[in-house]
């Protein structure tokens, strides 16, 4: 795969995601919380040759060396004309927002930083299936039920 390609002082900008539940969410979802979901989705967004995603703070790692594996899909979001310092220092400026203290699983994940990248890269959100996932596992009565518990366990933990 051709990651961070160029073209005419254009760098391209890709999603990719990953599905945390291993194809669990996609089974097991109606049974359990009565609502389809096609999986537990943790994104990164790939430029200048590098893979950023949010995860204990933000990261930065040679794209496909995450510790999630395999992206299950690609999504190409644009191209930016931005050069890798303004991308850089915009980055930067996130670690407020973006650090172990402020993960919260449900406001504040990989998904709003990879769409506040998309948004400033190429200003295109993120798909609304992948961003709006936890609203609609809180719609349910089980997501309802077990939002506490989930808040408490991963509320400041690494997350993704």
């Amino acid at each position: 795969p051709s990651y961070g390609t160029s073209h005419a002082n254009k760098m391209a900008v890709q999603l990719h995601v990953y599905d945390i539940s291993q194809g669990l969410a996609k089974a097991m979802s109606m049974q359990f919380i009565g609502k389809q979901i096609d999986g537990v989705w943790h994104t990164s967004v790939v430029v200048f040759g590098t893979e950023y995603f949010y995860g204990g703070g933000i990261q930065r790692m040679a794209p496909g060396t995450t510790p999630f594996g395999a992206a299950i899909e690609v999504i190409e979001m644009g191209e930016t004309g931005l050069t890798q310092e303004v991308f850089d220092e915009y980055v930067d400026s996130l670690n407020e927002r973006f650090n172990v203290r402020t993960y919260d699983l449900f406001k504040n994940n990989c998904n709003n930083f990879s769409n506040e990248l998309c948004q400033f890269l190429v200003n295109k959100p993120i798909p609304e299936h992948i961003t709006g996932l936890p609203d609609h596992f809180l719609e349910t009565p089980f997501g309802q039920f077990l939002k506490p518990m989930i808040e408490q366990y991963t509320n400041g933990s690494m997350g993704g």
